[in-house]
């Protein structure tokens, strides 16, 4: 990993709550505050770090759980990467350091979730999955746009194309919450046949859970998550906000579905673009990546 591109502006997530221990940790946060091609509302290079400031106002108990969770797994921060507060990080770089990185903690054992930034980090840490094993997985993304654009405002690394640049890795996808796309995105859905379950769809059919479920085609998944995929009313510090979206405990049920019946082998949370003097948004994607934390402790079997 470069040197110049590691930072260690970050706190640990749930502060004093935890002593990390970097070797005994089985979850490995992994903040990167890289913007480069946001298109509409600035300010997800700011995400990781208010996330992780947000997290220590959280109850280290989970109701639902009934444990606390971060006593039973160890939560490691690593310090942060490819940030663009402080250094000029081409998308090239970024994506040279995310995937090394995510390697370098997947290979010692540990469940990563990366922690953005903008959405077009989510290629390179797909790109360090598939540079740990062979074994096939799809990528199920939560979110409000499709992404599947060749290149958006000259580039192919913008945040709007990472799904394509997921597709042309040759992964499954399944995407779930989608409410707003270009024809170009919509074509290629059409011509590849890719598993998509509307916002529209979601808000009407009970059972759309077990049928997003039933459409992932592999045993292992890497679960994307773009915060605007959530309702803007529980979610309004992201970067390009659509009206609609999944409420917070149909999101939750999603979850605890996906990591029940499949093997989760890593996630990340993106998007999260702070409000001035409104903490909602941050709070509520610390709590979520304390659920994912907390669903993954369960399913692999380290709550007792």
């Amino acid at each position: 990993m470069t040197s110049t591109l590691t930072s260690t502006a970050v706190v640990d997530f749930l502060g004093s709550e935890i002593v990390p221990n970097a070797q005994t940790a089985q979850v490995a946060l992994l903040p990167i505050p890289f913007e480069a091609t946001t298109s509409y509302r600035k300010g997800c290079e700011n995400g990781p770090a208010a996330l992780l400031e947000a997290s220590h106002q959280l109850e280290c108990y989970d109701d639902e759980l009934e444990r606390e969770v971060c006593f039973a797994v160890g939560i490691y921060t690593h310090p942060a990467i490819a940030d663009t507060r402080s250094q000029a990080v081409s998308s090239e770089e970024m994506l040279q350091v995310t995937q090394q990185t995510v390697y370098d903690l997947a290979s010692s054992g540990k469940f990563v979730i990366a922690l953005g930034g903008e959405h077009s980090i989510t290629a390179g840490v797909v790109a360090g999955y598939q540079q740990l094993s062979d074994e096939p997985f799809t990528v199920v993304q939560i979110d409000a746009h499709g992404d599947l654009r060749y290149e958006y405002e000259g580039t192919i690394h913008n945040h709007a194309c990472v799904m394509r640049r997921v597709v042309e890795m040759g992964l499954p996808t399944v995407q779930v919450g989608i409410r707003s796309l270009c024809i170009e995105e919509a074509n290629l859905i059409k011509e590849k046949q890719l598993p998509i379950f509307w916002a529209r769809d979601i808000a009407t059919q009970p059972d759309w859970i077990e049928k997003a479920i039933a459409a992932i085609p592999t045993k292992r998944v890497f679960l994307t998550i773009d915060l605007d995929g959530i309702d803007p009313s529980s979610m309004p510090g992201v970067g390009t906000p659509e009206p609609g979206g999944l409420s917070w405990y149909g999101l939750l049920g999603f979850l605890q579905r996906l990591f029940t019946t499949h093997t989760v082998i890593g996630c990340d949370v993106m998007e999260l673009a702070p409000v001035a003097d409104c903490v909602v948004s941050e709070f509520t994607a610390a709590k979520l990546t304390y659920k994912l934390i907390g669903y993954h402790a369960l399913a692999t079997g380290l709550l007792h």
